[in-house]
C-alpha cells in the first residue's frame, strides 16, 4: 500500500535557500524563500522578537 494520508513523511528534496539581509540586525542571512519588498526578513536570532506569541 502506497497511500498517503495527511501528516504521513513527505519529502520535497533540500530546500533552497536565498541569502538576504536582516531588516532588523542588519547581518546576512539565509531563509527558505523568496523575500519580497513588501515585507521584512529577520535571522534566526532577530525573529523571536518579532513573532506573536502562540497562546
Amino acid at each position: 500500500m502506497s497511500e498517503r494520508g495527511f501528516g504521513g513523511p513527505r519529502n520535497f528534496g533540500p530546500r533552497e535557500m536565498t541569502k538576504t539581509i536582516c531588516s532588523d540586525c542588519g547581518k546576512e542571512c539565509e531563509v527558505p524563500f523568496k523575500p519580497t519588498q513588501d515585507r521584512p526578513v529577520y535571522c534566526r536570532d532577530c525573529l523571536p522578537k518579532h513573532r506573536k506569541p502562540r497562546f
